[in-house]
């Protein structure tokens, strides 16, 4: 299904019941690839370091990453079966890919992660910082304490350890990427801890990208509004999930494969010139701020 007119409208009730869900029980499964899309070397002989990098938004930047020349490491929480397969269909375009199972939230685990990515792929040029969780309650009474700094840590926490991390190995011209979300602007009735990590990814971005550019490093996010990836059905119920993007301006959720495209650009010297800003890829919303 490469015609953008061809991306699903809509989405069947289904759920799963762990976090954060597994892409080979989704139906349908989520569209990661244009195959039309031919690569231009764009990030030719790079490394990329993507959390969350084994489904959902993650594997479509990691193949489009790798489809322009870049070799990947993905970081994944225990999720094997999805980053297996993602690591085959890189390294089926000719890149090297490694794997590296553990937990972001453990500032422990980011520094070893970061050890074994300088060890086997020699460098790091671009920190894809998008792994994240969710769980929704109906009342801030119903979050518990361990909720909170569990969505936090991961979330957010995460970013600043795995930052911290990767900052001694990235040099001039190096960029780092933020995956935010539409929540940060909008907000979210039922996901006011997971929000307000998303509004704190923001601040981040542009606090890092203020602080790093007499480092010649290029910090930038990315907000998506409702995407199809497995944390939406291991999120919501399934009576939700079958309503999922139906409210955006085009009628339907978003595609893995659509975002992307925003990643590589973010990647590339054909963003030179721009750091510390958002970019929205949402169906249509417009979002001030």
């Amino acid at each position: 299904m490469n015609d953008s007119f061809n991306y699903p409208i809509s989405i069947p009730e289904q759920k799963q019941d762990k976090q954060p869900g597994l892409e080979t029980l989704m139906n349908p499964r989520p569209i990661f690839e244009n195959q039309n899309c031919k690569g231009s070397d764009k990030l030719i002989n790079k490394v990329a370091l993507i959390t969350g990098g084994d489904s959902g938004i993650g594997k479509a930047v990691a193949l489009a990453y790798a489809r322009e020349g870049a070799d990947i490491a993905i970081i994944y929480l225990d999720e094997h079966e999805d980053a297996n397969e993602t690591k085959k269909l890189i390294e089926a375009k000719g890149r090297k890919c490694i794997l590296i199972p553990g937990d972001i939230g453990d500032d422990v685990f980011c520094l070893s992660a970061t050890s074994k990515i300088i060890k086997e792929l020699g460098k790091i040029d671009i920190v894809v910082n998008n792994a994240g969780e969710q769980h929704p309650q109906n009342s801030i009474e119903d979050i518990t304490k361990e909720q909170l700094e569990r969505t936090f840590k991961t979330n957010i926490f995460g970013m600043f350890y795995m930052v911290k991390a990767t900052l001694p190995h990235l040099k001039e011209g190096a960029t780092i990427i933020n995956t935010s979300s539409i929540t940060a602007y909008k907000g979210h009735e039922t996901l006011i801890d997971y929000s307000s990590t998303k509004g704190a990814i923001v601040t981040f971005t542009r606090s890092l990208a203020l602080s790093l550019s007499n480092r010649k490093i290029r910090v930038n996010a990315v907000a998506p509004g409702p995407i199809w990836t497995p944390l939406i059905p291991s999120s919501f119920s399934a009576s939700e999930v079958g309503k999922f993007g139906s409210t955006t301006p085009m009628g339907r959720p978003g595609q893995p494969v659509e975002l992307c495209e925003t990643y590589v650009f973010l990647a590339s010297e054909g963003a030179s010139y721009i750091s510390g800003e958002t970019v929205h890829v949402n169906g249509g919303n417009v979002i001030n701020g």
